[in-house]
């Protein structure tokens, strides 16, 4: 069964279904495994399987995963996998009503959370990374004046590259090209302030 590239998530209950902190953590997990078990994912996450289970179970009530083909014999292990290669959550599609606006802004603040202690989990564990991964890696912040417009056109070019760099990376995987890679996490942030 073929995935949708990105799932836009537009309703509320799917956004709060996702963000909720071990789902989001479950998610996450799945995605870079691509598939997995709830007793695989619950090792990951120190939880109790039937409670990853239980969260699995809602994330898929939600479509934002599915049950994907059996990786071993045993055929008590259920196989989990993203139902699409990413989510889009749009702050356009939640400003119509209040509970929606707050419910967004929850979920953003839960994935910038999320998204920081990855990031220093990394500083913490930056000496056992080579030179060449801690070289490649990049912090970078730009300070610059755009409209609206502009910011726009960015974030579409900056989607684009990185929609490139991902479909690259699926299609060497997929012919063995395995060696040297690992998982990266890109976090971008365009957003406007005063001073």
């Amino acid at each position: 069964m073929a995935r949708e590239e990105t799932r836009p998530i537009t309703d509320l209950g799917t956004l709060k279904a996702l963000a909720h902190p071990l789902r989001m953590r479950l998610y996450r997990l799945l995605y870079i495994a691509g598939t997995a078990t709830a007793s695989q994912l619950a090792g990951q996450v120190d939880a109790a399987v039937s409670l990853v289970s239980y969260h699995l179970r809602k994330l898929a009530e939600h479509g934002l995963i599915e049950e994907a083909e059996r990786q071993s014999g045993d055929g008590r292990e259920r196989w989990w996998r993203p139902s699409s290669h990413g989510v889009t959550i749009r702050d356009q599609d939640f400003r119509d009503a209040p509970e929606r606006a707050a419910a967004h802004l929850a979920a953003t603040r839960l994935f910038h959370d999320q998204r920081a202690e990855l990031y220093r989990r990394y500083l913490d564990e930056r000496v056992a990374w080579s030179a060449e991964w801690n070289s490649a890696a990049l912090d970078s912040e730009s300070l610059v004046r755009l409209t609206t417009a502009e910011l726009d056109e960015l974030r579409e070019e900056l989607m684009a590259l990185l929609r490139r760099y991902e479909e690259q990376s699926r299609a060497a995987e997929a012919a063995g090209d395995t060696a040297g890679r690992e998982n990266v996490a890109l976090h971008v942030y365009g957003f406007p302030f005063r001073v």
